[in-house]
């Protein structure tokens, strides 16, 4: 499809979770579609009261609904600013990282999982009255599965913000020649529960290989783009793009945006290998 680019700067105010603006995250000259891709994606800005946005948007010939676009979140609050400086920081000792990167986590997962969560009404007494109340439906547990070794370190927090998970291992490692990926542990189920609902922990989207091979592995089993959502520290262009290309529909969730790979596929800045600084090794 071709794509006609219209560049307008705007300073546009929005409430919490009513913008959904195709724009620059962080660096109003990143591009944040590719004109290969077919389905460019949408990024959102949540805001706890109301602020300005500049913004660089990107038009269609033929406008796409919104429900075909992948939507990568970048919660502008402050705490996960704060975590990500610390991630970045090379001064910051394993302890310490593997600690930010669980509270980042935490965050994130929480965003998430906004309007997301199967839930269940009814009625209760409370030590004055009868109360309407509405709980997280215990029944339907969400699926979390960290991509080790780093996504151990992003979803530590996941259980405690989530009433019912199950967590689900999966090891990818990625040849630092080709840039391919391998997987090399796999403790997905054969099929996945009708409507199951999915976090993919990833915390570096660099070149997209991995985290592709993950959710193509969650489509074999019956999983749709729909029913993911992908939480990352720090993501890059190449990866989000290819995602959009191959995963209408899928929302992400990421710390931090950065505009530039290195030769050996590594985010530039970003934070260094997350594995390596969570663990130590």
């Amino acid at each position: 499809m071709a794509l006609s680019r219209i560049h307008c700067h705007l300073n546009l105010p929005f409430p919490s979770d009513a913008a959904r603006i195709s724009s620059s995250s962080h660096n109003s000259s990143l591009p944040i579609s590719s004109p290969k891709a077919k389905n460019p994606f949408s990024i959102v800005k949540r805001r706890s009261s109301f602020g300005a946005v500049k913004s660089q948007m990107t038009m269609e010939d033929k406008p796409l609904s919104q429900n075909n676009r992948m939507l990568v979140y970048v919660p502008a609050h402050p705490l996960i600013k704060h975590w990500v400086s610390v991630l970045r920081n090379e001064q910051t000792p394993c302890p310490i990282f593997r600690n930010a990167m669980a509270e980042l986590g935490r965050l994130l997962i929480y965003e998430a999982s906004r309007d997301w969560l199967p839930t269940v009404s009814g009625e209760i007494q409370s030590p004055l009255g009868v109360a309407s109340v509405e709980f997280i439906d215990p029944r339907e547990p969400v699926a979390v599965i960290p991509i080790l070794r780093a996504g151990l370190a992003l979803a530590e927090h996941a259980s405690s913000i989530l009433p019912a998970t199950k967590t689900y291992h999966l090891g990818i490692t990625r040849n630092e020649e080709t840039l391919q990926p391998t997987v090399y542990l796999n403790k997905l189920p054969d099929k996945f529960a009708e409507g199951s609902k999915v976090f993919v922990v990833d915390p570096m989207l660099a070149t997209g290989g991995t985290i592709v091979a993950a959710l193509n592995l969650l489509k074999e089993r019956g999983v749709g783009n729909k029913q993911i959502k992908v939480i990352s520290a720090c993501s890059s262009p190449p990866a989000l793009e290819k995602l959009s290309e191959q995963f209408p529909g899928l929302h992400v969730y990421t710390g931090i945006i950065d505009p530039v790979l290195n030769d050996q596929g590594f985010i530039i800045p970003g934070l260094g290998d997350a594995g390596d600084r969570s663990y130590g090794t």
